[in-house]
């Protein structure tokens, strides 16, 4: 089973602003949706906070320190072990093949160790700032790219790039 990363980045780095994404990509928008639909997706309670409901048609798990947490159309786990549980189990029962992971940056820094590709798309814009993720090219190989200009309802152009993870030696 893959752990995939589906993350927009900034070329400077920048992958949210105040909790919130500093810039509009439609587009983006639909292919985030085809890449999660159908799959357990694992985020960050403040990802979760700003989505301002459950995704449809995918099991959010969210991670949080807090035991108390609740989160209406959500399984609450306490740790990425846990929510990694989850989201195996969920999969299996879904025949999924892959598990998703959608931010936000402590989210990726707890997971990056377990990703086996990275989904990106490259906004094509340098945003200020306060979440910020970085490639590290000796560890992932670009395996695929498609450069798209900015459409009517996007506010910059933007790559959609994959990436494998490099052999480990």
């Amino acid at each position: 089973m893959e752990i995939v990363f589906v993350v927009a980045i900034a070329e400077n780095g920048v992958i949210g602003a105040a909790g919130a994404i500093p810039w509009r990509l439609k587009a983006d928008m639909q292919r985030f949706k085809a890449l999660t639909v159908g799959k357990p997706v694992i985020m960050g309670r403040k990802t979760f906070e700003s989505l301002r409901r459950p995704l449809p048609g995918r099991t959010n798990i969210v991670v949080t320190r807090d035991a108390a947490y609740r989160a209406a159309g959500a399984v609450v786990a306490t740790s990425a072990e846990d929510a990694g549980a989850v989201a195996r189990g969920d999969a299996l029962r879904r025949s999924a093949a892959e598990i998703a992971v959608i931010g936000g940056a402590e989210i990726y820094r707890q997971w990056i160790d377990r990703a086996d590709r990275l989904e990106i798309t490259e906004v094509h814009a340098r945003p200020e700032g306060d979440a910020h993720f970085e490639i590290d090219r000796a560890r992932w190989e670009e395996i695929s790219r498609l450069r798209h200009p900015a459409g009517p309802d996007d506010s910059a152009d933007f790559s959609y790039v994959t990436y494998r993870r490099r052999p480990r030696h």
